[in-house]
């Protein structure tokens, strides 16, 4: 119950920040015997609290984009329920296989992120700063992602948000925060009607990862853009390694 709670608590605090913090809570209860469906269920559950507090403590940097967060959260919630029916009805290794990939391109384009919106100040069109369609259809698809697995869909929407749209990484952040909250949240609502979900282990988590929430959210703003960066990178590495060799 100590190590759970302990996971949900770093779980939290690397969420608000950047993400991936299922790698954390999702192994450490592979480590007590859960059986990985069952594990991803209830880590999905309990993080969603964490994420909620995240976005709470993010709420400065979230004024003035209503709008954009009505549109990437409608994207959001279509593709977080596709993914947690994914989860319930296709084998693991099937959709696993590409997100090491997936991560690493993240990374790339949050680290060309300054290169990139350069280029974009100089080509902008009029009406295009919500990065257009495929932006959306981005969001969509990491929202797939979010709710048939999870981890690092952070720094997926970190690495699409930065290469694609003029604004601050923590304004960017706190929408981030806003999406997976809503990507987690359904699917949870899913999982609580037709899974097999092990409370104990859900309420362990939902509580650690809470306080993780605002104490990353607190501190995370505080972190300049370039190192920022670095530490989505760092992050994003990590959770591809350890994905490719688990």
């Amino acid at each position: 119950m100590v190590a759970v709670g302990a996971a949900g608590i770093a779980a939290g605090g690397l969420n608000a920040v950047v993400g991936s913090g299922t790698l954390i809570t999702f192994p450490t209860l592979l480590a007590f015997g859960f059986p990985p469906v069952l594990a991803n269920v209830s880590n999905n559950l309990g993080l969603v609290p964490g994420t909620l507090s995240a976005a709470y403590g993010y709420r400065r940097e979230m004024k003035g984009q209503a709008r954009r967060l009505v549109r990437f959260g409608t994207a959001s919630l279509i593709g977080g329920l596709i993914g947690a029916l994914l989860l319930l009805e296709l084998p693991a290794d099937a959709f696993q296989a590409v997100v090491p990939v997936l991560i690493l391109t993240a990374c790339v384009l949050v680290l060309l992120q300054p290169r990139l919106n350069r280029r974009l100040r100089n080509r902008e069109e009029p009406g295009k700063k919500d990065g257009g369609v495929l932006l959306w259809c981005g969001v969509l698809a990491t929202g797939v992602y979010g709710g048939y697995f999870g981890a690092a869909q952070g720094v997926l929407l970190m690495g699409l948000f930065g290469a694609t749209l003029l604004e601050d990484l923590q304004r960017l952040n706190a929408v981030k925060n806003v999406l997976a909250s809503i990507v987690n949240g359904v699917a949870a609502v899913l999982f609580i009607v037709v899974a097999d979900i092990d409370w104990t282990a859900a309420g362990l988590i939902a509580v650690g990862s809470t306080v993780g929430g605002l104490v990353g959210a607190r501190y995370g703003r505080r972190l300049p853009p370039a190192a920022m960066r670095a530490f989505i990178v760092v992050v994003g590495v990590t959770a591809s390694v350890l994905m490719l060799v688990r």
